[in-house]
C-alpha cells in the first residue's frame, strides 16, 4: 500500500477514536447531553471500520496504530484541552512513532 495513503488511514482512524472517545468523556465527565455519548459511540464504530482499510495484518496494523495514537492523543490534548506536552512527551511520542513506522513500513522477505 502507498505509504501516504496508509498514513492517511491511520490519521483518520486516530481522529475517529480520539474524537469519539472525547465525546463520551465529555458526556460522562462534564455532564454533556446523552447525544454526545451516542455520537461518540458511532464515531468509535467508524474507527473500527476505518482501521480495516489497511492492507497489513491485524497485529501490525494495531501495533503501528498504537504509536500513531500516542502522537495524535498528545496533539489533541494540546490543541483541544490546552495541555502542553513537555520535552519528555515529545521524545516519547517520537520514539513510539519511529517504532511504529519500522513495524509497518519496513520491507519483509
Amino acid at each position: 500500500m502507498n505509504i501516504i495513503k496508509s498514513l492517511g488511514i491511520f490519521l483518520l482512524a486516530g481522529l475517529c477514536e480520539i474524537g469519539g472517545g472525547y465525546l463520551i468523556w465529555l458526556w460522562l465527565k462534564s455532564d454533556k447531553p446523552v447525544w454526545y455519548g451516542i455520537f461518540g459511540g458511532l464515531i468509535l464504530i467508524m474507527y473500527g471500520v476505518v482501521a480495516t482499510w489497511q492492507t497489513a495484518n491485524f497485529g501490525r496494523v494495531y501495533a503501528t496504530y498504537g504509536g500513531v495514537f500516542i502522537v495524535m492523543a498528545l496533539l489533541w490534548a494540546w490543541k483541544v484541552d490546552g495541555f502542553k506536552p513537555d520535552k519528555y512527551d515529545i521524545i516519547g511520542a517520537g520514539i513510539a512513532l519511529i517504532g511504529a513506522c519500522i513495524i509497518i513500513y519496513m520491507p519483509r522477505k
